[in-house]
């Protein structure tokens, strides 16, 4: 959103404004600014989201794992999850052999206990914005 329109929408002349999104962003509770692109457009069209299990649950597993997971520029989202699934990835390719591809690399750098996935039909709402209501 342009600066002239925050400004705007919040009652306050652009370098007031300015000076806020700066102090936000020196706080880290703007951590960064981004282009939003078109996945199909750019070739990984296919979201998958892959749920693992393990019976690992010590430290050095975990920075093993979280490692081999952050090295895969596929995975574009990863969270440790509370009951049945211990791990959950989210994961952007082009196709199912590129998944393929993917998760044959994945259980090459760590042992898992159970790893399965469900891959997205459709996107029915996407958006990277926080409820601001709660702040």
């Amino acid at each position: 959103m342009p600066l002239a329109q925050i400004a705007r929408r919040v009652g306050l002349s652009a370098t007031p404004c300015w000076r806020r999104i700066q102090k936000l962003e020196e706080a880290k509770v703007i951590r960064g600014r981004v282009a939003l692109l078109d996945g199909a457009k750019i070739n990984v069209g296919l979201t998958a989201f892959v749920f693992v299990r393990t019976n690992q649950h010590s430290t050095d597993w975990l920075k093993k794992f979280a490692d081999a997971v952050s090295d895969l520029p596929e995975v574009i989202e990863f969270h440790r999850m509370s009951g049945e699934i211990d791990y959950l990835l989210k994961v952007v390719v082009p196709d199912i052999a590129a998944y393929d591809a993917f998760y044959k690399r994945l259980i090459a750098k760590i042992e898992l206990s159970d790893v399965s996935s469900s891959f997205a039909m459709e996107q029915i709402k996407y958006t990277t914005a926080l409820p601001l209501d709660y702040a």
